[in-house]
């Protein structure tokens, strides 16, 4: 299990939460004040992690959400190609793939031999930052 459960009332702009399966991170929050015969409501804008779409929810704040668990690792690159980058996790020296990075401040660091952090979320992996760059 890659989540936790969490309230959605607790949720705070900056949280990760998981929505339509995606792990997003939350950018705008709107809470309304419980009516006459409901719940308050919690409106949610939050950009997906990988693709970058937006996505939003409603939800009661009692409710319950997903919240992805987000395992923080490093990595060395071994090599480089349009599309993808080849990483060695530098704790288990496993061999992978991830996707390049849309962030241009992190594609223009991306050298062979070079240092990264990565994020690994719900089996993908995502390259955050470049080491002593």
């Amino acid at each position: 299990m890659s989540y936790r459960i969490t309230r959605v009332g607790e949720l705070k702009v900056g949280n990760y939460v998981i929505i339509d399966g995606e792990p997003c991170e939350i950018v705008s929050i709107q809470k309304s004040k419980p009516g006459k015969h409901g719940s308050a409501k919690f409106r949610c804008v939050a950009i997906s992690l990988f693709d970058g779409s937006k996505r939003n929810f409603v939800s009661p704040v009692d409710a319950n959400i997903q919240v992805p668990i987000v395992d923080k690792r490093n990595a060395q690159v071994l090599s480089i190609t349009p599309d993808t980058v080849q990483l060695m996790d530098l704790e288990t020296y496993e061999v992978f793939e991830v996707m390049m990075p849309r962030e241009e401040e992190i594609r223009s660091k991306l050298r062979e031999g070079v240092e990264v952090s990565y994020w690994k979320i719900m089996n993908r992996n995502k390259i955050m930052r470049v080491k002593g760059a």
